[in-house]
């Protein structure tokens, strides 16, 4: 699948999109800083989220796509990769 054609992707992205504007609308009316600084981190957790997606995705479609052809000891250490991806 396209990274285009991922709907949560898009999903995550349109948060992240709300949740800055909500930023920005806060600022301009003064809002507490501790308000603004909640807010920000939504967005953060939201990019966050979106990177984390493109990056399997991308490991995904280039690399364990290749594994079913690869020896066993290459596809564990590709699981094993797979798996650390989780922690971005």
């Amino acid at each position: 699948m396209s990274h285009a054609m991922n709907p949560d992707l898009t999903k995550r992205l349109r948060r992240a999109q709300g949740h800055l504007g909500t930023v920005i609308s806060m600022v301009e009316a003064g809002r507490d800083v501790p308000d603004v600084v909640q807010q920000l981190q939504a967005v953060e957790k939201a990019l966050e989220k979106v990177k984390e997606l493109l990056i399997f995705d991308h490991l995904e479609h280039h690399l364990f796509d290749q594994a079913s052809a690869a020896t066993p000891e290459a596809r564990r250490m590709i699981e094993g990769l797979k798996a650390l991806t989780r922690y971005l």
